[in-house]
This record gives C-alpha cells, sequence and structure tokens, in this order.
C-alpha cells in the first residue's frame, strides 16, 4: 500500500463515522474556540487601548498632581497615590495644580517643546443646536492654543483657539466630529460659525475636529474644546490643571522630562530633601499597564484551551481504541493482503489527526469570529487574526491527534492476522 492509499482508506473511514467524528471535531473546537476567540478579543483590547492611551504621541508627556486613574468608559479620573509617611515628611504634599503655577511654568519652560495648559470641565454634557441634542455623553475640556496638538487632534475646518480667546475666555469653541454628526447630521462642515449650547451657555463654533477615533477606553470624538479660562467658569470644573508636553524630537523625551521635573520642584518650592509632589506621567503608561494586565488574561486563556484540549486528546484516543476493536477484522484483511504494520499505524494516525485538524480548522474559524465579533461591535476596532496563535493552534491539535492515536495504532499494528480475520 502506498502513503496515498493509506491516507484515502483512512479519510474514508472518518467520513464514513459521521456521528463519532462529529462528537470529537466538537470537542476539539471548542478548545481551540475558547483559546483562538479569547486571544483575538486580547489583541482587540490591546489595539484599542494603544489608541485610547497614546493618543498623546511617543514625544510627550504631562506633569499631574496625582496620578490619573483610568475607569472603562473613557472619563479619567485621579488617585491618591501619597504614602502617609511621605505626607508627614512634605507638607506641600496634595496640592492641586493651580492656575498661576501653570502658566509660570509655561512662561519659564525653555526646553524646545509645545507646551499646553489644561483644566477639564463639565461630563457628561447635553449640547444642543436648534432643535438637535446630543446624547449626554459630551465633556469639555479647558486648553489653549498647543492643546489639539499636544493632545493628538486634527484641525478638519474652521481655525484654532488662539491666545485672546485664551486670555478673554470668551465662549468659543472647537468640537469634536460626532458632536458635529449629532448636531449636523447631513452636512458636519456647516458646524463652523453656528452658535450652539452646551447646557444653557451660548457657544460660537470656531473649529471642526478630525476624527480621532473612539474606543470601548475613550470617546474621543464626544469632546468639545474651549479655553481653560473659560472651563473654569462652567460647573463642577477640575480642581486642578494639567500641563501637556510634547518635544520637538522623541530622543529628547528624557532629557526633557528631566529638566520639567526639576522646574516644576521649583515652582513647588519643594527643598531638595523633599519628594516630588507631583507626577510625570508618560503618554503610553496606562497603555502598558493595561497590556500588562491583559497578558494574565492571555495565560488564563490558554489554560482553558489546555485543559479542553486534554479532554478531546483522552476522547480522541477512547474513540480510536473502540475503532480498532470494531475493525479488527478490517485490520487483519489489510495484512492478509501485504500491508505491514507500517500502513496500519499510518492509517490509524492518519485518521486520529484528520479528525483533529478538523476540530482545528472549525474552532480557529469559530473562535475568530466571535473575537471579532467583540472587536468590532464592543472595541470598536477592526479585524483581527492573531496569525501566530492561528499556526501553534493547527500545530497543537496536530500534535494532539499524533499523540491520542499512537498508542491505537500500534496496538492494531500489532494484531495477529490470522486472529485477527477470525475475529467476530
Amino acid at each position: 500500500m502506498t502513503l496515498s492509499d493509506t491516507f484515502s482508506l483512512a479519510f474514508r473511514t472518518v467520513k464514513a463515522n459521521k456521528l463519532r467524528t462529529g462528537l470529537t471535531v466538537a470537542i476539539i473546537a471548542f478548545g481551540i474556540m475558547a483559546l483562538i476567540g479569547i486571544i483575538t478579543a486580547i489583541q482587540a483590547m490591546n489595539q484599542s487601548i494603544v489608541e485610547s492611551f497614546s493618543s498623546m504621541g511617543a514625544n510627550a508627556f504631562s506633569i499631574r498632581f496625582k496620578e490619573s486613574n483610568v475607569r472603562m468608559g473613557g472619563h479619567n479620573r485621579e488617585t491618591k497615590t501619597v504614602k502617609k509617611g511621605q505626607r508627614e515628611k512634605n507638607s506641600n504634599l496634595n496640592k492641586y495644580i493651580l492656575k498661576a503655577d501653570a502658566e509660570y511654568f509655561k512662561r519659564n519652560f525653555t526646553f524646545p517643546s509645545r507646551v499646553s495648559l489644561s483644566l477639564r470641565g463639565p461630563q457628561n454634557m447635553e449640547v444642543r443646536y436648534e432643535n438637535k441634542k446630543t446624547n449626554p455623553v459630551v465633556t469639555v475640556f479647558g486648553g489653549d492654543e498647543n492643546y489639539i496638538l499636544v493632545n493628538g487632534y486634527n484641525l478638519d475646518l474652521g481655525r484654532n483657539l488662539n491666545t485672546l480667546d485664551v486670555r478673554s475666555g470668551r465662549n468659543v469653541c472647537l468640537i469634536g466630529s460626532n458632536v458635529a454628526l449629532r448636531l449636523f447630521p447631513n452636512h458636519p462642515e456647516n458646524s463652523v460659525d453656528k452658535i450652539i449650547r452646551i447646557g444653557n451657555i451660548p457657544y460660537r463654533v470656531v473649529g471642526l475636529l478630525k476624527t480621532k477615533g473612539s474606543s470601548s477606553m475613550s470617546r474621543a470624538d464626544d469632546a468639545i474644546i474651549t479655553s481653560y479660562n473659560n472651563s473654569r467658569r462652567l460647573p463642577n470644573p477640575a480642581k486642578s490643571y494639567g500641563i501637556g508636553i510634547m518635544v520637538d524630537n522623541v530622543a529628547l523625551l528624557d532629557a526633557a522630562t528631566g529638566e520639567a521635573t526639576a522646574q516644576f520642584r521649583a515652582v513647588r518650592k519643594l527643598l531638595p530633601s523633599e519628594t516630588d509632589n507631583f507626577v510625570i506621567e508618560k503618554s503610553d503608561k496606562f497603555a502598558e499597564m493595561f497590556i500588562t494586565f491583559l497578558a494574565s488574561i492571555t495565560v488564563a486563556a490558554i489554560g482553558i484551551g489546555a485543559i479542553t484540549l486534554f479532554g478531546a486528546a483522552i476522547s480522541l484516543m477512547n474513540i480510536m481504541l473502540v475503532a480498532v476493536s470494531e475493525r479488527t477484522r478490517e485490520v487483519g484483511l489489510i495484512k492478509a493482503i501485504g500491508g505491514k504494520k507500517r500502513n496500519v499505524r499510518q492509517q490509524f494516525l492518519f485518521e486520529s489527526m484528520i479528525i483533529s485538524l478538523m476540530g482545528a480548522s472549525l474552532g480557529i474559524l469559530l473562535g475568530i469570529t466571535v473575537g471579532n465579533l467583540l472587536a468590532i461591535f464592543v472595541f470598536k476596532t477592526g479585524f483581527v487574526i492573531p496569525w501566530m496563535w492561528v499556526i501553534i493552534g493547527i500545530a497543537v491539535c496536530s500534535l494532539v491527534g499524533f499523540l491520542a492515536g499512537i498508542y491505537p495504532a500500534l496496538k492494531a499494528s500489532k494484531l495477529n492476522p490470522i486472529v485477527a480475520l477470525r475475529y467476530e
């Protein structure tokens, strides 16, 4: 018997036992689907996180009075990170960054960079234009002329905020693309120079921002940007200013961070013996934090897949052992017409691996489908295929099929042809 004859016979045998094959394929497919589906969803989450938290760019960092703590859903809040011993040691701890301090830093920071001051305004606002209104999901941000550059926004139409807007605090604003689509559904470009209402306060739209991309982590396009002098007059503004810094060259990021730390310590009037009572946050900090967290979920997914595949391997081996008993006469006939032990081993190994690879193919297809449904509809990212894990899944299932079939194949190959032909 040639190798192709052996493979053809194995394939026909698998095809003939539809119920047995289907159940085993389903068990293997479930394990691979769980693994590939979770990995696909995790890669989508990684992509969403990077887009959400690295929006400032690789050459930017910020100064805050406390570390930011990010909640799923897009709004940041600030959390205490100061230890009790540090609080007792330094009386300046937990001080907000005041407007005067932020402006003093901006005037005196001479490192080659762009400095932006910001003050977050109210969140979950409803914005109106004539008889149209947005959902109450809009956040108002107060910034300056450098705010959109440092925070990764791009202007689509109109103009940016200028120094006169900032100094006067007049009611002008830039609106995100989602806000424009809600208020001007047919022609969002007509939003420029229109009067909208944030709450009950009228604002003139001076610029329309390009789509930045919203995700499960942020709603960057549901934003309105005005000057920080204006946002501080709105209800419930943040109590502390933020300072964003974008260096001209990414190679200078560490030097700029050190210079900013030294200068802001002077602003805070800290003694050399006192610890910093503010934090420097690089733009990719949260992405790194969440990606590290998701690594543990990946390990859990591998564990789930491994347990399921282990059970599938036992089931497949049992089925192959039953097949050996049922086809004893067939094995005797193969040997009687000149088939060798290796032909019998090959046939049973081929059957085992065919079933295993069918389960792998179905599981990969289902896993990619389920994972991408989450990616597209939950995490708002593009189509993701974890190619490395697809290859790993195929390799693992091939190994499972081989290991599950090796003992039944050896058992079948050792059958005495005379005894086998007389088997009832």
